[in-house]
């Protein structure tokens, strides 16, 4: 196999990792209240917002330690021999954008800016709000499983 096809490899595999873990901690791990109250944001009352932040930040934690383990297992069965380095930099990009994305505000922000804001108000919270969501979080994963996949 070649370098090239080696990289090739390890980068299917790491997104392929990455999103599964996703889909698991984003709909199975994530709590119902991490769900609810992780977009709370509300700037008149610091209560909500400090709840949200908690709640997100609690999601996160689960959400990045679920791709760790699915990374870390998939690393070892197949044969990948991730570096360690690349792993925590790759899941520490995955965190944080998730983690900001998932505030909600921001991402309404960049809809607003971006000439998105009424799709992303299609349909309620899992229309074009969630749409967006995924679409912003999947792109994440690509470039962190590139970072995963890299020697």
């Amino acid at each position: 196999m070649t370098l090239h096809s080696t990289r090739a490899v390890r980068f299917a595999a790491s997104y392929a990792l990455m999103r599964m873990a996703a889909d698991l901690g984003d709909h199975w791990i994530q709590s119902d209240h991490q769900a609810v109250t992780k977009g709370q944001h509300d700037e008149n009352d610091g209560e909500s917002s400090r709840a949200g932040r908690i709640a997100c930040t609690a999601h996160v934690a689960t959400y990045t330690a679920t791709q760790a383990v699915a990374l870390f297992a998939g690393s070892r069965a197949l044969g990948l021999r991730l570096k360690p380095s690349r792993v925590a930099a790759a899941l520490t990009l995955s965190a944080a954008t998730h983690w900001w994305a998932d505030r909600r505000i921001h991402l309404r922000a960049v809809a607003a800016a971006t000439g998105k804001e009424r799709f992303y108000a299609l349909g309620g919270p899992l229309g074009g709000a969630y749409a967006l969501d995924q679409a912003f979080h999947h792109t994440v994963e690509t470039v962190a499983a590139v970072i995963a996949g890299s020697k």
